[in-house]
């Protein structure tokens, strides 16, 4: 019921190498480096990692012709090893590469691997950047969200962010958590999607400081730092989110009752608070519902309604 979890993001970019070394060279540096990132987390006992935006690809290769022949050679060997690293630890791992399809055209692309280390969902890009698509990289056609064993997850990649047709997608799907894989930090857009989706939002991006994690809210939860690229924190996505309107005495009495296995978290100058259960008796909705707490959502869709109520009887006169 708690739906809590561990929740591991990497932020870096796989160190320039010598541009003249063998492919064979640089897929075997490539897979040691990961090694050595996952491995910094490893003792957390992650349920996820989610590494950043084409995690595999040496920062050499700026020839979009040389990476693509690079990702033939390779083919599935990077994704074999983080396979074995997700099953034998028993974790999700989120790998972010360009792929090839059966028809010869290119996708930026996420895998999800579970903890068995089967692909359980592919995510493709669905905003490259021009650059991108004149190169080769052609366009996703939609939002991904899977069914994991902890919950609800979907997927964006970079220059996404920017979008609002993909964003709008997601609200309507209610992922838990959003894999956030890129090369752009997305600054106030990341707190954009967590708030407007009402979902975790998990951003690994290819640079030190690149590991974010944000709360439904759009509140920092925890980030890496100039010393350490990686972050682990634990999440619970067993929540819900209420408007302060019209919600005092329901929240007040839902702290009455349940005291400390409820969490009623208040960001501050939003209107909107973050409701937990930290209990495994009763999820936060069922204690919404107990309360008759009017969640963010459907108070936005009355007072909607409400207007256009209004309005209506304004143009009658």
């Amino acid at each position: 019921m708690a739906k809590r979890i561990k929740l591991s993001v990497i932020g870096s970019r796989v160190a320039t190498m010598d541009p003249f070394a063998p492919m064979q060279v640089m897929l075997e540096t490539v897979i040691d480096y990961l090694r050595g990132q996952i491995l910094q987390v490893l003792p957390d006992k992650p349920d996820l990692i989610v590494l950043p935006e084409v995690c595999d690809l040496p920062s050499h290769l700026n020839n979009v012709a040389v990476q693509f022949e690079y990702y033939r050679f390779c083919g599935n060997r990077v994704l074999d090893v983080l396979s074995g690293i997700a099953c034998e630890h028993h974790c999700y791992i989120a790998y972010p590469a360009l792929r090839c399809l059966p028809d010869g055209t290119w996708r930026n692309s996420v895998k999800l691997i579970d903890r068995t280390g089967k692909i359980v969902a592919v995510y493709d890009k669905c905003h490259p950047t021009i650059s991108e698509i004149e190169a080769g990289i052609l366009p996703g056609t939609d939002a991904v969200v899977v069914d994991c064993d902890f919950g609800r997850a979907g997927f964006a990649i970079c220059f996404d962010l920017n979008f609002d047709e993909i964003r709008n997608k997601y609200v309507k799907a209610k992922p838990d958590l959003l894999l956030f894989c890129s090369m752009y930090h997305g600054g106030l857009m990341q707190t954009y999607w967590a708030y407007s989706g009402r979902m975790f939002l998990a951003a690994a991006i290819s640079s030190v400081t690149g590991g974010f994690i944000l709360s439904p809210i759009g509140e920092l939860v925890a980030k890496s730092t100039n010393y350490f690229n990686y972050v682990t924190a634990d999440i619970n996505l067993n929540y819900v989110v209420a408007h302060l309107d019209n919600n005092g005495e329901r929240l007040s009495a839902m702290r009455a009752k349940y005291g400390s296995r409820v969490r009623i978290f208040d960001p501050g100058h939003l209107g909107s608070v973050l409701v937990s259960s930290e209990t495994d008796e009763i999820s936060a909705r069922d204690m919404a519902r107990e309360f008759g707490l009017e969640l963010l959502d459907d108070y936005f869709a009355r007072s909607l309604a409400i207007q256009a109520k209004y309005r209506s009887k304004l143009k009658k006169r």
